[in-house]
């Protein structure tokens, strides 16, 4: 048997691994998917409450170190305009963060793959804040079935602390329950996985699954982008774009690309031009973001003006483009301000 490591949670286990579980507790082959239902289905949160295993086999399964696995978010804060950022203490002795985005009819839960992150990039809270450990698929999972309004959520996005591809194995274990019938069964287009780039891992994110991709750009020029985000020099963002040439995304997956908006930095009829070259024939959008402001950072914000007028150039020049929204900006849980540094 091969559970998650440093746990002996069930959550983030598959039916084939609550097989075995089950088989060392003396339970039936069967018995694993009846647990799985507890698990994403019913959403138990002790072992007790699975009454369909006989009351030994539930005291067996504890003998042996297991538990449901969930952990409560210790803080919530909220912004004016109904964001919610929780707070969550990790097995690895970190701490983490998750935002909760209602939206209209949709309500999104904003997930973290990592405490802390390895990337460095020069605009974001966590990468300033260093890496402190992957989390468990368990502890991935917990985000989305710990938070109150789990059960009114109707898509989650891995962009939260960390980066999704440095910590790959969980999170492919984390959509697999996300996605499967035996899981919360949810579809796959109800998932958007981002990354920075790192080219191998997300390759195989794209093979394996058939979440929605969304790619850190915010720049078209090599040596700038280096400035912004050191992955630059191990992954150069024209060998994404090649890489990603090769994944057909005419068919309900989305690809888009992230772009920040600095000024002065990446907000010229010179940079839409980039941008036009670097993405032309692929199917794909990109999301204008406005800079939120990080202490002792050189880079500022654009106007609203200079916003609209980068948005209308990249759609003349053929690329479907979108400003996202500030969210929850005043209680530091908007694009890049996630960090535990002073909760810890």
């Amino acid at each position: 048997m091969n559970p998650e490591k440093k746990t002996t949670w069930l959550t983030g286990l598959s039916p084939a691994e609550l097989k075995e579980v089950a088989l060392s507790a003396g339970l039936k082959p069967f018995a694993a998917r009846q647990m799985a239902e507890w698990i994403y289905r019913k959403r138990a949160t002790d072992i007790g409450a699975m009454t369909n295993l006989s009351l030994a086999a539930r005291e067996r399964l504890r003998e042996e170190g297991w538990t449901v696995g969930r952990i409560e978010p210790c803080d919530v804060q909220v912004s004016s305009d109904g964001t919610k950022k929780y707070l969550f203490p990790t097995l690895g002795g970190g701490a983490i963060e998750a935002v909760y985005i209602p939206d209209g009819d949709r309500a999104t839960l904003c997930v973290s793959s990592q405490a802390g992150c390895k990337m460095g990039c020069r605009f974001c809270m966590t990468g300033r804040q260093g890496f402190q450990h992957h989390l468990t698929a368990g502890e991935i999972l917990n985000q989305v079935l710990a938070v109150p309004e789990s059960e009114r959520l109707t898509n989650i996005v891995f962009m939260g602390m960390g980066e999704p591809m440095d910590n790959l194995e969980a999170v492919l274990r984390a959509t697999e329950v996300l996605t499967a019938e035996w899981g919360l069964g949810w579809s796959p287009t109800r998932i958007t996985v981002s990354t920075v780039g790192v080219i191998p891992p997300m390759e195989r994110l794209l093979r394996e699954t058939k979440v929605h991709l969304a790619v850190s750009l915010h720049d078209p020029f090599d040596e700038e982008r280096r400035e912004l985000m050191p992955v630059q020099g191990r992954y150069p963002v024209r060998e994404v774009v090649e890489a990603l040439r090769r994944f057909d995304f005419a068919h309900q997956r989305r690809l888009s690309f992230e772009y920040i908006v600095f000024e002065g930095v990446n907000d010229s009829p010179r940079h839409v031009e980039g941008l036009a070259r670097l993405l032309k024939g692929l199917n794909c959008r990109i999301n204008l973001i406005r800079f939120h402001a990080i202490p002792d950072s050189p880079l500022r914000g654009v106007s609203p003006e200079r916003m609209r007028w980068m948005n209308g150039a990249l759609n003349a020049a053929g690329i479907t483009t979108t400003t996202r929204s500030s969210r929850g900006e005043d209680i530091l849980a908007a694009c890049g301000l996630l960090s535990t540094v002073a909760q810890r």
